[in-house]
């Protein structure tokens, strides 16, 4: 079995000893101790592993990217249990695309950030009455011109839809990952 080192934060949430402001404090400053959802406080383009990415076709070209971060840990322990840690912060970032040809064939690239979708798994409830917390996450998405701001103010109206697709694999579109599989190694 794995030693997780790094998730040892994470291990807090799960053993039901974290407060809301040690929940607010571990998914770097994406939760407030009110359940108030933000982008982290992290450079995490520059430092947190990558999950996954998305290219959204249009009819001629890719139209955007989603690249998806994670924290330090997070991999780790979802591999080893089969699910997302308690403070798992899963960060979308959706960026236009340009398609051009080049000497390796047609290629589609990220662009201009278009926003961030923002998930912080919350095993715990901890947030019962936030229309943004349920079903075991929170949920937000802000748009490039003001990360400070979500724009959501219920997920069940403006997020939970996308997701019923993936809600066997706890709403998360896992098949787009495949750093969550052993095989992806």
């Amino acid at each position: 079995m794995k030693t997780l080192s790094k998730t040892v934060a994470l291990v807090l949430f799960a053993s039901g000893a974290a407060t809301a402001q040690d929940f607010a404090t571990n998914t770097h400053g994406a939760v407030s101790s009110t359940g108030d959802i933000q982008l982290p406080d992290v450079n995490f383009r520059a430092s947190w592993p990558v999950l996954g990415g998305w290219t959204v076709l249009g009819e001629e070209a890719a139209d955007g990217m989603h690249v998806v971060y994670t924290q330090p840990g997070v991999i780790e322990s979802y591999l080893e249990t089969g699910t997302f840690p308690d403070g798992a912060v899963l960060v979308k970032e959706l960026l236009s695309a340009q398609t051009e040809e080049m000497t390796t064939g047609t290629v589609a690239r990220g662009d201009q950030v278009q926003g961030w979708f923002v998930m912080v798994k919350d095993t715990k409830a901890r947030f019962d009455g936030n229309s943004l917390w349920g079903d075991g996450w929170g949920w937000a998405f802000f748009n490039a011109d003001d990360s400070k701001t979500t724009v959501t103010t219920n997920y069940q109206d403006d997020c939970l839809a996308c997701h019923v697709p993936a809600q066997q694999t706890d709403w998360i579109y896992t098949q787009g990952y495949p750093v969550l599989t052993s095989g992806g190694n």
